[in-house]
């Protein structure tokens, strides 16, 4: 239901009583919420405002006895480690501090009070626990917002730990008794709430005009004036007179008593009313939130915006933002640094095109009041706990990232359609369209390479080709709008541009063990990242305004720059792209240090994705000595979905480096790629991943598995897929990341048993500890002694055999150890990518024993694979995929999600109509780093098995609401694929 116009909240003929409920995030909410209250209150109702904001805020707009502020502070929002990040831990213990801990008595308490003043109707902005209170008390609750607790909370969830997930689901169960929600413009998605009535912006009203203003302020109509809407503002920061353009000023809102400020920046007093001034300015420049995004929308004023880490309703306001071509992104370090120009510059170039309504605040009241007097606005709700099953639901979902999802839930696509936004690259959707009705050799000509009949190729040629008459005026993705220009802005049409192609990994055997030494098997997917790269001349270069402004600053003249456009950002919240002087890579006559790049990257986190593009070419200075004396130009595409555990990175790393390498005449063979790859993820972006990702990314071929010994990385040859076998992967929708606590602990535990098995040989032959089974060294044949011999200097686990394991060691390894215990007796575990944590308790045995039982399993499967083709071969591969899976479980590298899904696939092996003829389905597991991402499949290649998976497909959706993409088909690696080098035809050109 979508309410747009009001005719003013009437006055009522009975006297209602509201109870008011602000969260504690921030005072975006309460200055939304006054707007609402002082429409009731003009339609003569008392109403109680329970909040932990200032006095100030609600009496500098309402002076009335009607008026009642109880301070309360019942949850806490999130919490910020700084100005620009959220620190998620902090914010879930804070929470539970807060809300769950005391809930009981907050409940005793709320409901005593809501009943003491005789409440008609509970209103939330948006505290859950404010719902439950007033199912409680009898009285009904209606919730106001764009965004709720259940679905911030989740995502920190994820980074956090599921030990906090119940939170997630308190709040979800707390919302699931409020009667409707009534929606503001630029809303997440909010399973929880059924029934939804969307009402237009709430804006504060204006008290006097910009004319006004500056007269007030001594500041003539022609001044430009930008206002510094940033509350809590950066730790140390000094503001400069050089930030702004000439004749500008600033007014600066926040700023502390003793903060000291240029002539051209103005403090304002802490309670002055800021929209009054946001609408007497020409541009504003803070942080997104829902008030200052609609204030910019509403006035129509240009907003120069700074991404904040993990605030994950930015996204649906900013997209808002720049659909009415109301926003600037400003990259984070040019805040910091005052590089404030060219964003300023441009912003008043804007014509910010918002014509919709902004009385939410008169409408959202009217509602209320009708509500209180006893109309149903709720359609029939769905109970409680459907509600609740969808919030969980969102907790999959929110693991989704953009790529080629095949189903977007309707809670979803409601919020996309708001904005006309969609999920993926330009070339993924170019493709699941079918719209490939034109060869890309007419729009450039090819002077070395074949596109080898892939079709995701010639969907990005086809896109690249289009930059070159991009018209953002007449373009209708308007989610594109940004990526797209600056992508447009990006190449010299005129000079020749390289593609790569990298494709993502599907893991059938061998996964986490690959740093432990083991024989893997993998299959390059259909899905790929594309790179396009182009080197030009400093002086030829094209620059973005700021990266000019950056250069003009230091006054040396032009100087090499990278400037990387990434597709598809525009529903995680990363910036589209970066750019960077390539003598930032340089210490001096030597390149800079991984640790110090490390840093380099994470200093922003909506940009550390640029870690994996840019990092190649640390790489490639580093280990090869290559120096880049040209500018560089990157777009990256890619159709391989993140945290789904199908080396999305690695295949972004290989097509990054495979592009540069091409560009500048480098001759590297895809192994070396691959390694020097690993390098990038491993020191640059801190992942500690083994190389079989970039290995498969760079060497694989299409249809073929890729066997490689990961000691370190050492390919033994290409396996046939005979053709009566298939694979699939099944995606579980929680997000996989190697990055996380999980795998590290794991992957730590491994090399700890590593340690202590070499140790337990070196104390056997010392005679300083008996084996085992009591024998002493004497009584050992030769072989035996050589044997441990080996073991004492043990290079990788899985060169120790499952019997020799079970002989002498097994039970010997204790089932976990206390970090600084094991570093008391050991020194270290002798992994470079890794950090021992010496407060953490890490698991031994089962990531000891895991990887030295998966080689031999691996081994099996291969030789199986060359097998007789029987049901007795599919059964016996099915076989060793399981134990694989219940494996990686027993390490704690398991999820609910690809657990449901190998009980699917079982069910279906194990059910009547595939046990009465032959079966189709034959095993599955956990794929890559596990704790989530993709299972892998096997099975009969026929139809029957195709309709099996989908069926698990929608079995799965019918019990979490998520529905799986499934990934079938493969495609060659980049060292098979090669590379391009196009160039426009002169008639283009």
């Amino acid at each position: 239901m979508r309410i747009e116009e009001c005719e003013g909240v009437s006055a009522s003929r009975k006297h209602l009583v509201f109870a008011y409920y602000v969260t504690g995030h921030g005072f975006g909410h309460a200055t939304r919420v006054v707007e609402v209250v002082r429409n009731l209150i003009l339609a003569g109702h008392d109403v109680h405002v329970v909040t932990g904001a200032p006095d100030f805020v609600f009496t500098s707009e309402i002076q009335s006895p009607r008026l009642f502020i109880r301070k309360v502070l019942l949850d806490c929002g999130a919490v910020q480690a700084d100005a620009l990040t959220v620190d998620r831990l902090a914010s879930l213990e804070k929470y539970s501090e807060t809300a769950v801990k005391p809930r009981e008595s907050i409940l005793a308490t709320e409901i005593e009070w809501l009943n003491s003043i005789k409440a008609d109707l509970v209103v939330s902005d948006v505290v859950p626990v404010a719902c439950r209170a007033a199912a409680d008390a009898g009285i009904r609750s209606v919730c106001v917002t764009n965004f709720s607790w259940d679905f911030i909370y989740a995502e920190y969830v994820m980074a956090a730990g599921n030990h906090h997930r119940s939170i997630v689901w308190q709040i979800a169960e707390d919302y699931s008794h409020c009667e409707f929600l009534i929606r503001l413009p630029g809303f997440c998605p909010m399973p929880a709430f059924r029934d939804v009535i969307d009402v237009p912006l709430v804006v504060r009203r204006l008290h006097k005009t910009r004319k006004e203003v500056r007269k007030e302020l001594g500041i003539s109509d022609d001044v430009k004036m930008v206002i510094l809407n940033f509350g809590g503002q950066p730790s140390g920061w000094k503001l400069k007179e050089e930030y702004l353009p000439s004749g500008w000023l600033c007014l600066v809102c926040g700023a502390s008593d003793s903060q000291e400020l240029p002539p051209n920046f103005i403090k304002l007093a802490k309670d002055a009313y800021t929209p009054d001034l946001i609408a007497a300015s020409d541009c504003m420049l803070g942080k997104i939130g829902y008030g200052t995004v609609s204030e910019a929308l509403a006035f129509k004023l240009p907003f120069v915006f700074v991404r904040r880490d993990y605030f994950n309703e930015e996204p649906f306001l900013r997209n808002m933002l720049e659909y009415y071509q109301c926003g600037v992104e400003m990259i984070r370090r040019d805040l910091l640094t005052g590089h404030w120009k060219p964003y300023l510059e441009h912003a008043i170039s804007l014509k910010p095109c918002y014509e919709g309504g902004i009385n939410g605040g008169e409408v959202a009241a009217h509602i209320l009041q009708e509500t209180a007097i006893g109309k149903h606005y709720a359609s029939d709700k769905f109970s409680g706990a459907r509600r609740l099953r969808d919030a969980i639901v969102l907790g999959y979902q929110l693991q989704r990232v953009p790529g080629r999802d095949i189903s977007i839930p309707e809670w979803y696509s409601s919020a996309e359609n708001e904005l006309n936004n969609s999920t993926g690259s330009p070339a993924t959707q170019i493709i699941e369209n079918g719209s490939l009705t034109s060869t890309c050799t007419g729009d450039f000509e090819i002077l070395h390479g074949d596109l080898q009949g892939l079709p995701d190729t010639k969907s990005f040629l086809k896109s690249l080709a289009e930059l070159d008459v991009y018209d953002p005026e007449k373009n209708t993705e308007k989610r594109q709008i940004r990526e797209r220009k600056a992508a447009a802005g990006l190449f010299n049409w005129e000079e020749d541009i390289y593609v790569s192609r990298a494709p993502g990994r599907l893991d059938v055997m061998g996964g986490i063990a690959d740093y432990s030494g083991s024989l893997v098997l993998q299959m390059p997917i259909k899905e790929a990242c594309h790179v396009a790269v182009q080197k030009n001349h400093a002086s030829k270069h094209r620059l973005w305004k700021h990266a000019q402004a950056r250069q003009n600053a230091k006054g040396q003249g032009p100087t090499p720059v990278l400037q990387i456009v990434s597709y598809g950002s525009e529903l995680s919240n990363r910036g589209p792209t970066f750019d960077m002087d390539l003598s930032d890579f340089m210490d001096g006559e030597m390149p800079i240090s991984y640790d110090k790049a490390k840093k380099y990257f994470a200093q922003d986190p909506s940009q550390k994705w640029a870690a994996y593009v840019a990092g190649t070419i640390l790489v490639l200075m580093t280990e090869l000595g290559v120096r880049f004396q040209d500018s560089i130009s990157m777009l990256v595409s890619s159709a391989v979905p993140e945290g789904k555990g199908v080396s999305s990175s690695a295949s972004v790393e290989v097509a990054s480096m495979s592009a540069i390498a091409a560009a500048h005449g480098l001759s590297i063979s895809p192994r070396d790629i691959a390694l020097l790859c690993q390098k990038v993820e491993n020191h640059i972006v801190g992942a500690p991943c083994g190389v079989m990702d970039q290995m498969t990314s760079a060497c694989g071929e299409a249809n073929k598995l890729l066997a490689m010994v990961c000691q370190p990385a050492e390919v033994i040859g290409l396996v046939e897929i005979p053709s009566h076998i298939r694979f699939w992967g099944i995606d579980s929708g929680i997000r996989h990341s190697v990055g996380g606590a999980d795998y590290g602990s794991v992957r730590i535990g491994a090399f700890m048993g590593r340690k202590m098995i070499k140790s337990i040989a070196s104390s056997t032959l010392s005679r300083s500890l008996p084996s085992a089974n009591g024998l002493i060294l004497d009584e050992l044949e030769d072989d035996s002694v050589n044997l441990i011999k080996a073991e004492a200097s043990l290079d990788y686990l899985c060169n120790l055999s499952p019997h020799r394991y079970e002989a002498l060691y097994a039970k010997m390894l204790p089932e976990s150890i206390l970090g600084e215990t094991f570093l008391e007796k050991y020194i270290d575990h002798s992994d470079a990518v890794t950090v021992i944590d010496e407060k953490r308790t890490y698991v031994v045995r089962a990531p000891a024993k895991h990887p030295i039982y998966e080689n031999f399993r691996v081994k099996a499967f291969k030789a199986l694979l060359t097998s007789t083709s029987s049901d007795e071969q599919l059964t016996a591969l099915g076989e060793l995929l399981y134990q694989c899976h219940y494996s990686y479980g027993a390490c704690g590298l398991g999820s609910d999600g690809t657990d449901r899904l190998v009980r699917l696939v079982q069910e279906m092996q194990h059910g009547k109509p595939s046990s009465s003829e032959d079966g189709t389905l034959y095993g599955a597991k956990i794929t890559g780093g596990g704790s989530g991402g993709t299972v892998c499949v096997i099975g009969r290649n026929c139809l029957r098995s195709s309709q099996q998976i989908l069926e698990i497909q929608h079995r799965y959706k019918g019990g979490t609401g998520y529905l799986p993409f499934i990934f079938e088909g493969s495609s060659p690696g980049s060292g098979k694929f090669g590379y391009l080098r196009i160039r426009r035809p002169l008639s283009r050109t």
